[in-house]
């Protein structure tokens, strides 16, 4: 029986954590969701996509989470909507430890600087770059204010992309708003490191979402099979589930002196360039 209760506390690793997963109606946001409550978070799920948000959150409590999970509507570009949802994860559930700025938007197909809308840059910027500044911001503010004089902690967490850190793997209103991403997550760390706040992001490579399907028009099978062939690690498919893992791994305690950090989630593609490289075997 103690066996028994030692390993389902050690496999609930957010067990008595508070935490706001912007964007988490549908994909990464989902699924996070999903393991988080798996893991004994407090969940408050935020989108723009009621319905479908509505959906998640009761589906998650019908599986074991009843009462510890709600949804908010929240458009990450307007401030008055993300302070309402920090504040609705300290009302509903009296503090906030775990923020995920998963929310974000790809933007137009066009992938030629000529060819680049200035609205549809704009656009994408607000979502990706000021939703993430303002989701840090009022995260922040509500860790600190729940610190008082003691210092414990909170993580932030933000989805960026190998489009930061690979050139031409994304248009150019995404490849700058997920390396903006990158900029916040530093700038943060820095000055949040003093009140034992912890600010990070994970960079996927492409992952089989609603969104990345729509986009690029493939179905989900070739998705996963293009991660599988691209990529340098073989054999190995990513899924949402990686990402997921990913985020859960720094919002645990696990991931207790991880700051700064950018979780490149994509197996080891950033690292080669396969048309050079002397280490490769030849069949």
């Amino acid at each position: 029986m103690a066996t028994t209760s030692l390993l389902s506390a050690v496999s609930r690793r957010l067990e008595g954590k508070v935490a706001l997963i912007t964007g988490g109606a549908s994909g990464i946001g989902r699924r996070t969701a999903e393991i988080f409550a798996q893991h004994g978070a407090k969940l408050v799920i935020a989108d723009v996509q009621d319905e479908l948000g509505h959906s998640v959150s009761q589906s998650i409590s019908s599986s074991g989470a009843e009462n510890d999970v709600t949804y908010v509507h929240c458009d990450v570009t307007d401030e008055n909507q993300v302070k309402a949802a920090v504040e609705k994860a300290v009302k509903s559930f009296g503090k906030l430890d775990i923020m995920f700025n998963n929310a974000g938007i790809i933007g137009d197909s066009k992938f030629r600087l000529v060819e680049s809308d200035k609205d549809d840059f704009e656009r994408v910027l607000r979502v990706n770059v000021t939703g993430v500044f303002l989701g840090i911001k009022h995260a922040a503010q509500a860790m600190i204010s729940a610190n008082n004089d003691s210092i414990v902690g909170g993580s932030i967490i933000s989805t960026a992309s190998v489009s930061a850190s690979l050139g031409g793997t994304g248009s150019y209103a995404y490849t700058c708003s997920k390396s903006a991403v990158l900029g916040l997550t530093m700038n943060a760390a820095v000055e949040l490191g003093q009140f034992g706040i912890r600010v990070n992001c994970v960079s996927p490579f492409v992952v089989a979402t609603p969104m990345a399907k729509e986009f690029t028009g493939f179905s989900e099978e070739e998705i996963e099979s293009m991660s599988g062939e691209i990529a340098n690690l073989k054999h190995v498919r990513l899924k949402a589930d990686d990402i997921a893992n990913a985020a859960l791994f720094l919002g645990s305690d696990e991931g207790r002196y991880v700051s700064g950090h950018n979780l490149v989630v994509d197996g080891g593609m950033v690292i080669v360039n396969p048309s050079f490289t002397t280490l490769q075997q030849k069949n």
